[in-house]
């Protein structure tokens, strides 16, 4: 199987899977019963990581620090109670639309 973008939708289901499991289980387990403030916080500390490696110029790191980042953003989608398919609808919504044109229709909101 190749790797590609289909990798977080797999990836989607095991973490929505380990809700509601015994927190000493899974990491994610553990994630899920702090709440979504701490899902956020780590979402927050894995993107951080992700530009110091980035500022570093170290690409590896990026690219393991990008998959952290991935992940923790995936729980915290799980946590709120969302699916990724709603951020790819927001995302086809834009497509096509001047980054510009869309920070400035955010703006007017």
């Amino acid at each position: 199987m190749a790797a590609d973008a289909r990798q977080l939708d797999r990836l989607f289901e095991v973490i929505a899977a380990r809700k509601g499991a015994d927190a000493a289980s899974s990491y994610t387990a553990k994630l899920f019963s702090k709440g979504v403030p701490a899902c956020a916080q780590k979402l927050g500390e894995e993107a951080v990581e992700t530009v110091i490696a980035a500022m570093a110029g170290d690409a590896k790191g990026a690219i393991s620090e990008s998959a952290d980042l991935l992940y923790h953003w995936l729980v915290l989608i799980a946590a709120l109670g969302l699916d990724p398919a709603d951020v790819y609808a927001e995302l086809e919504r834009r497509e096509g639309r001047s980054g510009l044109d869309e920070k400035a229709a955010r703006a007017e909101r």
